[in-house]
């Protein structure tokens, strides 16, 4: 049996979300052939901008939970983007990368650690043959609205 990217959210009791609005002049993906590339997305928590700064106030493992909580809403707009080309995330052939953004001090040095809540959520959600993908983490000075990670993510649809 094909394995039912549905009923992994629903095993992992993932409720998708809706798009958000953008908070500035963008849109919050763009199809390309077959590549659909999703807008950074920031860490919510409560519904409000998940505020903190790696190193500083946050540790290793609440970033980690908020780089995860960005993959959720990042699958809610990936949702978006495959109904708007006549899908759904069923039909997404790859996960191609991720690249993620750390609010961090200078003396951080476990962005890809936080990476990793963005990262593994979607291999649990895709299987490793689709949801393994190129990355890049960096840590940055600031975020908007002092956020401590921000996501943006790439795929390719069948």
């Amino acid at each position: 049996m094909p394995h039912n990217v549905y009923d992994t959210l629903q095993s992992l009791q993932i409720q998708l979300p809706e798009v958000a609005t953008p908070a500035a002049a963008y849109v919050p993906f763009v199809h390309t052939g077959k590549l659909v590339l999703l807008s950074g997305h920031i860490a919510k928590r409560d519904g409000k901008p998940w505020v903190g700064q790696l190193g500083l106030t946050m540790t290793t493992d609440e970033g980690k939970a908020a780089a995860r909580a960005v993959a959720i809403d990042l699958l809610g707009t990936l949702h978006a983007a495959c109904v708007a080309a006549g899908t759904d995330l069923n039909g997404v052939k790859r996960i191609v990368k991720v690249l993620s953004l750390v609010n961090s001090t200078n003396t951080f040095t476990e962005h890809h650690l936080v990476t990793n809540g963005c990262s593994e959520l979607l291999g649990q959600v895709f299987g490793p043959q689709v949801g393994a993908h190129a990355r890049s983490a960096f840590g940055v000075a600031q975020l908007p609205f002092g956020v401590c990670v921000e996501i943006e993510l790439m795929a390719e649809l069948a």
